[in-house]
C-alpha cells in the first residue's frame, strides 16, 4: 500500500532520475588540448547508474508490492557511486575548460563547498541505505526526497550548468 510520503517524494525521485548523463556542447568554451580526462567519461557513466538506481527505486515504490531487495541493492549502489564522486572531478575539466560536460569551474574554485555538497550527498544516501534495510517504503520514500533535496538537488543547483 502506497502512503502519502510515497506521493510526495514522487517529483524528487522524478528530478533525481534525471541525474544520469551529463552531456551538453560546451558553448562559448574554447577548445581543449588533447583529448579529454578519462574520468568525464567515468564520472558521466557513474551519474548515468545512479540515474538509473533512482529509477528502479521509484518504479518500485509506485507498485503497491515493492521488491525491497531491489529497492535495497539500488541504494546501496547509489551509496557505492556517490562515495566515488571526490575522484571524478579532476582540476580543469569543466564545460569552461572546452569539456562535453556540465560540471562548472566553480567546483575547483569553490572546492571545500563541493566536497561539503558531496559528503552530504553520501550521507544522505548512507541514510537511504538503512531505510531501505528498514523494508518500509515509506521510510525509503521520506529519504530518498531528503537525498534529492540536501544531497543532488543542492550540489546541481551551484556546481552544475543549469540545462532546463
Amino acid at each position: 500500500m502506497k502512503s502519502i510520503h510515497l506521493f510526495a517524494a514522487t517529483p524528487l525521485i522524478a528530478l533525481l532520475a534525471a541525474c544520469g548523463g551529463e552531456a551538453t556542447s560546451g558553448d562559448g568554451a574554447e577548445t581543449p588540448e588533447g583529448p579529454p580526462p578519462a574520468e568525464i567519461a567515468e564520472r558521466q557513466d557513474n551519474y548515468e547508474a545512479i540515474g538509473d538506481a533512482f529509477k528502479l527505486i521509484r518504479e518500485e515504490l509506485e507498485t503497491d508490492t515493492p521488491d525491497m531487495a531491489a529497492i535495497q541493492g539500488a541504494a546501496g549502489d547509489i551509496n557505492t557511486r556517490l562515495q566515488r564522486v571526490p575522484d571524478l572531478f579532476p582540476e580543469g575539466s569543466s564545460m569552461e575548460a572546452g569539456y562535453d560536460t556540465e560540471a562548472l569551474a566553480v567546483i575547483w574554485e569553490d572546492p571545500d563547498g563541493f566536497a561539503e555538497a558531496t559528503q552530504n550527498a553520501i550521507a544522505a544516501s548512507e541514510e537511504m541505505v538503512a531505510a531501505a534495510a528498514t523494508g518500509d517504503p515509506a521510510a525509503v520514500g521520506e529519504q530518498v526526497g531528503n537525498l534529492g533535496l540536501n544531497g543532488c538537488k543542492a550540489c546541481h543547483d551551484k556546481f552544475r550548468v543549469d540545462d532546463d
